[in-house]
């Protein structure tokens, strides 16, 4: 009798209509598939059960987190090759499911899956996906879908993060480390918007501190950080005592549009503006805006995608939305600028990071997996699992251009129109 591995990839070679570029074993031990290929793991039925009901991305991540698939070999190289057989594929060929289910090879390969799931019960859920139809951002939302990312625990992010405790994309040089290379992206960031002793920053997004510990030690700064985290401000607080600046930095728990102390000289907004979401986006800069003294600075870091010929075609990613942000939205750069210029900023730069912010997953992705288990102790099996696919994934869509980061550095120019700024301003770089 043919094994349930070479029985996968013929069916999954007829859905796909090309040769499968991994091997497959499945739980009864067979293994077919192209030699020297990483291995794609069916550890039971219940996998095929979960891509049955819910085909496409959103089933293969629930699968990946429940630990029902897991992958042997080069992780990059297997994501890859799904991405290109998968995610591309389906974004290519659009509507034409209905017309594919007409091909009588397609139908068959369907049944012989539905044959080796065995009965037709959809698997419960993984308890690390968000159960909640998405809503509009509301600080109530908004706080919920930070809480479900960032409060896993300050300990996890440690392990991944390393000692700088930034999370964003670093700045690298050819011999940097992950935590010079997150200094000096702080360090640019204060020369982008050109602080001095004795101004105020507003830190929006604030993390664990980093950005605002920086910029009070380095440059004697008065900063306010703001976070929806209640771990991440507990562990900012601690950190802001300990280096005994509590006369400079304030950490609070307060959603960016409750801010109302300004002015502020600069405000720092990394890794942030992700969350806010288009139909917030120009309130949201509106706001930063209205927090600025006449010629104080705005830098956004900002994740960015690939514009769409048609904008209303643009989705969450499905696997990203339920286990990783919610609510999570990407615009194109220029978008960006669009919108901050409408609420009234001049835009005096802007600088895409792109390949610097895979070099720094896969950083991340390193950290994780050299203390798995303490990992998986920490988080759990299953959201450890979410951050080694996704960071990894991530990764390869900075490398592939698929998605970008980029600094805008943005004006609150004064109506006389000085901008303050010299006529050769990137002295940042140094």
């Amino acid at each position: 009798m043919t094994g349930a591995a070479s029985r996968l990839v013929g069916a999954a070679e007829k859905l796909l209509g090309a040769e499968l570029p991994l091997q497959i074993r499945a739980w009864d031990g067979s293994q077919a598939g192209p030699e020297g290929a990483p291995v794609l793991v069916v550890r039971n039925r219940r996998a095929l059960r979960r891509l049955l009901f819910k085909p496409g991305e959103l089933g293969l991540g629930r699968a990946w987190v429940s630990g029902d698939l897991g992958l042997e070999g080069d992780l990059y190289t297997a994501l890859g090759a799904i991405s290109g057989l998968i995610w591309e594929r389906d974004e290519a060929a659009g509507g034409s499911v209905l017309g594919a289910l007409r091909d009588p090879e397609v139908r068959g390969a369907i049944g012989e899956l539905l044959k080796l799931a065995g009965p037709p019960l959809p698997p419960p859920r993984p308890p690390e996906e968000v159960r909640r139809p998405r809503h509009r951002h509301t600080r109530r939302s908004d706080k919920r879908a930070i809480s479900h990312h960032y409060d896993v625990g300050n300990d996890f992010y440690e392990l991944v993060l390393g000692p700088s405790m930034v999370y964003s994309c670093a700045y690298w040089s050819e011999s940097s480390t992950l935590e010079t290379a997150q200094r000096d992206k702080l360090e640019l960031v204060c020369r982008k918007l050109g602080v001095r002793e004795g101004q105020r920053l507003l830190d929006v997004g604030c993390g664990w501190g980093s950005m605002a510990l920086h910029a009070a030690r380095e440059h004697g700064v008065h900063v306010v950080g703001v976070t929806l985290s209640e771990e991440q401000a507990t562990y900012a607080r601690k950190r802001v005592a300990e280096a005994g600046l509590t006369d400079r930095v304030e950490i609070r728990v307060q959603d960016y549009r409750d801010v109302s102390d300004g002015p502020y000289d600069a405000i720092s907004s990394i890794g942030m503006a992700e969350h806010v979401g288009a139909e917030s986006y120009l309130e949201y800069a509106r706001d930063l805006y209205a927090l600025l003294r006449p010629g104080g600075k705005l830098l956004n870091h900002q994740i960015g995608r690939r514009p769409r010929e048609d904008e209303s075609e643009y989705q969450l990613d499905g696997f990203i939305d339920a286990y990783v942000f919610p609510d999570g939205e990407l615009a194109p750069v220029g978008t960006t600028v669009t919108q901050l210029e409408r609420a009234g900023f001049e835009v005096r730069d802007v600088e895409a990071l792109r390949e610097h912010y895979a070099l720094t997953l896969r950083r991340w992705v390193a950290n994780l997996e050299a203390d798995w288990d303490r990992a998986t102790g920490l988080a759990g099996a299953g959201r450890a699992r979410v951050w080694r696919m996704y960071m990894a994934a991530s990764a390869l869509a900075f490398e592939s251009n698929q998605i970008g980061v980029n600094q805008v550095l943005a004006l609150r120019t004064p109506d006389e129109g000085t901008s303050g700024l010299p006529l050769r301003p990137r002295t940042w770089h140094g």
